[in-house]
């Protein structure tokens, strides 16, 4: 059985978090929907707001802390990415655009990639063409064609909107499932494995 990883990228700041909220609705669907066509599912959930610190430092002194390194691995490594931000004036947050740059530009090539957002109002959806779509083109990744925007009003009961943000979730989640089955481009290929000297030595004179 095949696995699919998924990097979960949340840059919501408060506790709770409807950023938070809209992406582990939007795993959980995704998680389901792949697990229904046969892939074993590894998610990984990361909150930006854990690492602002270290992605600070990161751009004074051109290292990453070893927490952030690893957070950066598995953002290479993962087959797609679901990435939630919320809305500042009309843009992402500069904590989500921060983490972004200090990626490798060339490390999402390929990858497949689920948007959303988070706003107080629903002038602020077309975050999600005008700002996080053009952004994650540049990186070359492969995009669904729906993202998902959440208001205050999405966070009710099914008439007060819940169903419809439901749908929305699960259309989405549908798209990504198709942009994860078969082969994967973005995938970054195993390290090669690099033995210690000795046992290097020993394979030259065994070989003799």
């Amino acid at each position: 059985m095949e696995t699919r990883r998924i990097t979960v990228l949340s840059a919501g700041l408060g506790v709770p978090s409807s950023s938070r909220l809209l992406a582990d609705q939007l795993s959980a669907a995704a998680t389901r929907q792949l697990e229904a066509r046969g892939y074993q599912v590894a998610v990984d959930v990361v909150e930006l707001r854990d690492l602002a610190v270290d992605i600070a430092n990161n751009f004074v002194t051109g290292y990453a802390a070893p927490r952030l390194a690893d957070v950066i691995a598995g953002v290479e490594a993962s087959d797609g990415i679901i990435a939630v931000t919320p809305v500042f004036s009309a843009s992402y947050s500069g904590l989500f655009k921060s983490f972004i740059d200090v990626l490798d530009p060339k490390s999402l090539d390929g990858k497949a990639v689920l948007l959303g957002a988070t706003g107080g109002t629903d002038r602020h959806q077309m975050v999600l063409d005008y700002a996080l779509r053009p952004l994650f083109s540049y990186l070359r990744t492969r995009i669904t064609a729906t993202g998902v925007f959440a208001g205050p009003q999405d966070w009710g009961t099914a008439e007060e909107g819940g169903a419809s943000l439901a749908d929305r979730i699960e259309r989405a989640a549908g798209e990504f499932t198709r942009l994860l089955e078969g082969l994967q481009p973005g995938r970054k290929s195993a390290p090669l494995e690099s033995l210690p000297f000795e046992q290097l030595l020993a394979g030259i004179s065994g070989s003799r």
